[in-house]
């Protein structure tokens, strides 16, 4: 069932795009927002999934009008009454038989329609990572001082922005979850809390970069670098004037996922991308502009993705330019799913940005070095990150919808796994040989090239399973399974920490911190599929006291 509309009037009744047009009873109403309710009886099993706002709308229209329609309809109550029923019925029928989707199909063809949500939702994941690998290519060019500096640097402008990925992950949880309650008014809602939550830490994050910036990357890089910090800090303070639109875009990015389109990241990739290209060669190539020309092409391409984004989200009848304040009471929902998804990511980007400190301890051409593999890698494992965005998008409905189906969700988690491990073994085969192979493509320093050369082995083992991690844990984020996602993650944190420090003291260089990297991602694989195997578990247990759907009865 595909859901296209917004009806913003709170007064106006739920009518879903599929349901077939009938006939309404020959009765002329005075306010039409109650033509749904033409006597005072309604079924009473039936079950309407609505905002309680909506519901005491049709309450107050129905006090002002419930004299009149005594009056009117008295004698042909009866006969109202099954009309009525009868097209509620016919109505709540036909949605069961128009909602038959991804979950009951077969095997290839889930694997079919996987692949055709996935390949558009691509584009969301591939912005940010083919924009810094854009950034890496056109400076390596040059000065291999300023592509070392971009080491550091990125961890201030793409890894940092990875902690507000919970804003992402809560969005499309959240609309996926109302649009499986079919309760669209709640879902613009959200999606105005959100955004409001993504323009605060925009503008937070913005003041941090413009006062704190040099400070962190002084802290970050350490007294042996400090020829690579101007440069960075450069690149920093650019980058961050971008802040607000890009959390602000990925809360209109994620609710179009959250929707199940993912035709508009698509959109947004393709000319975010053209621009920032076309901008690092005009800026960097041409101009000499070096790496702040590529800092202005990237924060201008983020700012249009960013905009594209939000049209596109307009465009589907919700208002993404609604902003609400959030109550005390929905700050705290929010930070109930949220938390958990921040400790997740924190976890995440707190290892990653360890590995690039052990890195920069080596020296200037390991972080340089360092620094092509994890762009490289970057843009291999974020194709797998729509595999967990269709997760979180197809699993909410199976797993606690109207429709609930767990036989079902193991089957789709099967077919998600199956296109994982194979884009996995692709990707990782294809992400070794470019720097294998072409390794001037990245930079013309040999001694660069040779540390690229050590770790090309567990740089294939790393990628390999991270598309199957995706599938995983965009599952546990489904099941809204947080806290074994949390305590999980930080687990691996602090063993791989642990390694990652021991590797580095014992002298194993570059291919140290990336062998720690392999251990890391293995854990997270088989932590996640033992949880899902449980009998515990979200895909066996038939315990839904979690889940609290709200059933508003009108009468």
């Amino acid at each position: 069932m595909q859901i296209k509309t917004l009806i913003h009037s709170s007064t106006i009744p739920f009518q879903n795009p599929n349901f077939k047009k009938h006939p309404q009873p020959s009765i002329l109403l005075k306010n039409p927002s109650i033509h749904l309710l033409q006597s005072p009886k309604v079924p009473a099993k039936l079950n309407i999934l609505t905002p309680r706002n909506h519901l005491y709308g049709l309450k107050a229209n129905l006090c002002s009008q419930s004299q009149e329609l005594f009056d009117t309809n008295n004698e042909i109550e009866g006969e109202n009454d099954s009309k009525t029923g009868s097209i509620l019925e016919e109505e709540e029928i036909e949605v069961d038989m128009n909602r038959e989707g991804l979950e009951n199909q077969s095997l290839w063809s889930q694997i079919k329609e996987i692949v055709l949500f996935t390949g558009p939702a691509t584009g969301l994941w591939l912005c940010g990572p083919l924009m810094s690998l854009i950034d890496t290519v056109v400076i390596g060019q040059g000065s291999y001082i300023e592509l070392a500096a971009l080491g550091p640097a990125t961890v201030l402008c793409d890894y940092m922005s990875y902690v507000f990925m919970f804003l992402s992950i809560a969005t499309s949880n959240m609309v996926a979850t109302y649009l499986a309650r079919r309760d669209k008014n709640q879902v613009q809602h959200q999606i105005s809390i959100l955004l409001f939550v993504g323009m605060t830490c925009g503008l937070l994050m913005l003041l941090f970069t413009r006062f704190f910036g040099s400070w962190a990357l002084t802290a970050f890089s350490g007294p042996k670098n400090a020829q690579i910090i101007p440069a960075a800090n450069t690149y920093v303070q650019i980058r961050g004037l971008a802040w607000p639109a890009v959390l602000v875009g990925w809360v209109a990015q994620s609710a179009s996922l959250g929707m199940k389109d993912s035709w508009g990241p698509l959109k947004a990739l393709a000319v975010s991308s053209v621009v920032n290209g076309v901008g690092d060669v005009v800026l960097c190539s041409f101009l000499g502009y070096g790496i702040a020309g590529a800092a202005w092409a990237t924060m201008v391409s983020q700012v249009i993705a960013a905009y594209m984004m939000i049209e596109a989200l307009n465009k589907k009848g919700y208002n993404a330019f609604s902003i609400s304040v959030p109550t005390p009471d929905e700050i705290l929902t929010v930070i109930g799913l949220a938390a958990p998804v921040f400790v997740t990511m924190i976890s995440k980007v707190a290892f990653y940005s360890l590995m690039i400190y052990f890195a920069t301890s080596m020296g200037t051409h390991s972080v340089a070095a360092h620094q092509v593999m994890l762009q490289i890698m970057g843009m291999c494992t974020v194709l797998g990150e729509p595999l967990s965005q269709t997760a979180q998008s197809f699993m909410p409905e199976l797993i606690y919808g109207v429709n609930r189906s767990l036989e079902k969700a193991r089957r789709l988690l099967k077919s998600l796994v199956t296109i994982g491990a194979t884009m996995g073994l692709l990707l990782g085969t294809i992400g070794t040989f470019a720097p294998w192979l072409f390794p001037n493509i990245f930079t013309r320093d040999q001694k660069v090239i040779q540390e690229m050369y050590k770790v090309l082995l567990p740089f294939f083992m790393a990628i390999a399973v991270t598309p199957s991690i995706h599938c995983l844990e965009g599952t546990l984020l489904a099941g809204r399974d947080l806290r074994f996602l949390s305590f999980s993650m930080t687990g691996c944190f602090s063993l791989g920490s642990i390694v990652l420090m021991l590797f580095s003291r014992r002298g194993y260089g570059l291919p140290g911190c990336w062998y720690a990297l392999v251990g890391f991602q293995w854990a997270r694989f088989f932590l996640s599929l033992r949880r899902l195997l449980s009998p515990d578990g979200i895909l066996f247990s038939e315990d839904l006291s979690r889940y609290k759907m709200e059933k508003v009865k009108v009468t």
